[in-house]
């Protein structure tokens, strides 16, 4: 029987390393899955490259497959050296062989093939079940959303094959629940709502990344929300008590007198904390001060300058 380089199939150097193999076998899964592919043997390439991935993914399989060594080269019938004992049929049932090659079988367990290429469990030794591969898609929510969690429903667009051959999209609703407290980049994962199976194999599952939208008025850094509060110099200078807005809802917050411009105040727990982890909402005061508009508001900006003379940049020199 023929040898296979699954290497080659696969695109990756003899060292390569696992994530760049598992990058190559996303690349080529989604290039020549049956379902999608227009490639004329895209069954075939793509259960070639499946083969290929069932070995080169486990350590333990990888070592067994390169004890092969150089000698065995593409295009070569493959006779096993004196004593070779394959895997032996280790960590495979006869169900797992369908749709593998000879070569795979005869390392990894040939010995399970009954006679008339049978299973115990049905079916044919061609036959081909494999379950659908992992989409990945991201949504946007809002801080209210990430804040508070619940229900919500999403639209996805995602491609069906149609009757005649082709690739046209379709609109997916999917009713999904969302944590309170979470953030930009944490996933969701929904079984089952992946790619479909092939042969009665079980779809693939479904990562939704998360993109916390900008807010108008709020800003997150991590977990915390932050705040600009806009006050009067007064209410710095004499101190007041001052209702700000918050996630949950409205709060009142004393500010103290003296305070500065870019003072930073702690609301504790009012950020986007979850079950394991509690964040805060930082309130950053503005001085904004109103313009005079009139003569008589003129005149008390002067009184002020005069009972109240205060050169604020005498620090610089």
């Amino acid at each position: 029987m023929e040898y296979k380089d699954y290497y080659k199939i696969l695109g990756v150097s003899r060292d390569a390393k696992e994530d760049e193999i598992k990058r190559s076998y996303r690349k080529l899964a989604r290039k020549y899955h049956p379902d999608v592919s227009k490639e004329a043997n895209a069954e075939e390439q793509f259960k070639a490259v499946q083969e290929a991935y069932e070995v080169l993914k486990d350590a333990k399989k990888r070592a067994t497959y390169d004890q092969l060594g150089s000698d065995w080269k593409n295009g070569q019938d493959f006779r096993p050296p004196p004593g070779w004992q394959g895997f032996g049929g280790g960590g495979f049932e006869e169900a797992d062989l369908g749709g593998f090659s000879d070569f795979f079988s005869s390392i990894f367990g040939g010995g399970h093939r009954q006679q008339g290429g049978m299973h115990r469990r049905g079916g044919h030794a061609g036959g081909f079940h494999r379950p659908g591969t992992d989409e990945h898609a991201t949504i946007a929510i809002s801080l209210e959303e990430a804040f508070h969690g619940g229900p919500k429903t999403i639209q996805l667009q995602v491609p069906e094959r149609t009757p005649s051959g082709h690739i046209q999209y379709q609109t997916k609703t999917l009713k999904i629940t969302l944590p309170p407290g979470i953030i930009s980049g944490q996933q969701l994962r929904l079984a089952n709502q992946g790619g479909a199976g092939m042969g009665g194999g079980a779809a693939g599952d479904l990562y939704l990344e998360i993109e916390v939208a900008p807010h108008r008025f709020f800003s997150l850094q991590g977990r915390d929300v932050y705040l600009t509060l806009p006050i009067t110099p007064w209410e710095a200078a004499l101190g007041t008590k001052v209702t700000v807005p918050t996630l949950a809802g409205s709060v009142d917050m004393k500010i103290a007198p003296g305070s500065q411009a870019n003072q930073k105040l702690r609301l504790k727990g009012k950020g986007l904390s979850n079950k394991t982890q509690s964040a805060d909402q930082y309130v950053l005061l503005q001085i904004v001060t109103p313009p005079a508009r009139n003569e008589a508001q003129k005149a008390l900006y002067e009184k002020m300058s005069q009972e109240m003379a205060f050169n604020p940049r005498s620090g610089l020199f």
